[in-house]
């Protein structure tokens, strides 16, 4: 195994505390993405731990799986399948290179896939698994766009109910970290709840969730973003339904809620993103039955007579501006 994995791996992809991740092919020419502990990596082994015995007993359409590993000798390899769209990090505001435009409903769709991968993480097992460094760059896309969570290093169980106020150790990427877990060090779901919601606004603006280099009142993204129409990243601005974005804003506030107890759970949060999903697909299905009445009246020999739209309250309400629920 370990000859394999070293003839299989190829360029350098990623860096990060663990050690480093490579691009390879394994001997059946399927493309993975082989992490390699840094024998001076501090807390890699740890991480390395974490990672192999969650990956070994989850599944998940939105998470990623674990294809195998390696312990030999010194070595130490997690492998899994290459995700050849990279992150969400890099299509949305990374190098040029990777920085490639993605739409709303992509954007949408990808935000649904990872909240139901979280949700799973929450949900699936007598103790929630809680992720503990949700953020963009460890939500991975696939061949078809899917949202995979990565990166399970620094994931534990949540504290059993007996021992819910047991402080733990704070782990978290900065811009991510739920202020209340940093300062209490009591450690609950929804502090992945809040690093989500930070990603939500990372998708609906196209910024990173913290830039030292910007003015002070707009280095913090969960601190500047007060208007909706002034933080809607610009490529997609004449994309989206209004109540459908409304949706998607209005959670990810809810979600950043400083004090966790009014932040909605994993499953709120899914259930409000596909409800935007749906307003906005039906006002596509209707901008496109107005396409196709409008191309058949352009191409008849018979003239036609302006028929009057008497909307229903489901259009009525995607075609209303935004409001609060």
């Amino acid at each position: 195994m370990l000859k394999e994995l070293e003839e299989a791996i190829g360029i350098k992809i990623a860096e990060g505390g663990f050690g480093y991740v490579y691009r390879g092919t394994l001997i059946n020419r399927q493309e993975v993405a082989i992490k390699v502990r840094s024998s001076t990596s501090s807390q890699g082994l740890r991480e390395f731990t974490a990672e192999l015995t969650l990956l070994s007993k989850i599944r998940h359409p939105n998470l990623v799986p674990l294809l195998g590993y390696c312990t030999e000798g010194q070595h130490e390899m997690l492998v899994y399948p290459y995700m050849s769209n990279g992150t969400l990090q890099d299509r949305l505001y990374g190098e040029a290179a990777t920085r490639k435009p993605l739409d709303w409903q992509t954007r949408l769709s990808i935000a649904i896939g990872a909240a139901r991968g979280l949700n799973f993480l929450h949900t699936s097992g007598p103790r929630p698994i809680i992720h503990r460094d949700v953020k963009s760059s460890n939500i991975l896309l696939d061949d078809s766009m899917n949202a995979r969570v990565a990166d399970f290093g620094f994931s534990r169980f949540a504290p059993q109910e007996d021992d819910s106020l047991v402080s733990v150790e704070v782990r978290g990427t900065t811009g991510y970290l739920d202020p209340e877990y940093y300062m209490t060090q009591v450690l609950t779901t929804k502090s992945d709840v809040f690093s989500f919601g930070v990603v939500l606004l990372e998708i609906v603006c196209g910024r990173e969730p913290l830039n030292l280099r910007r003015p002070r009142s707009e280095a913090s993204l969960v601190d500047w973003v007060t208007n909706i129409q002034s933080i809607i990243d610009p490529s997609i601005s004449a994309s989206y339904t209004p109540e459908a974005m409304w949706r998607v804003v209005e959670v990810a506030y809810a979600s950043v809620e400083t004090c966790s107890a009014r932040r909605p759970d994993m499953a709120g949060v899914v259930k409000e993103l596909d409800d935007a999903l749906i307003i906005e697909n039906n006002a596509s299905q209707y901008m496109l039955s107005m396409d196709s009445i409008g191309s058949f009246r352009r191409s008849s020999s018979i003239k036609a007579f302006p028929v009057p739209f008497d909307p229903s309250p489901a259009f009525s309400e995607t075609l209303d501006s935004p409001h609060p629920r």
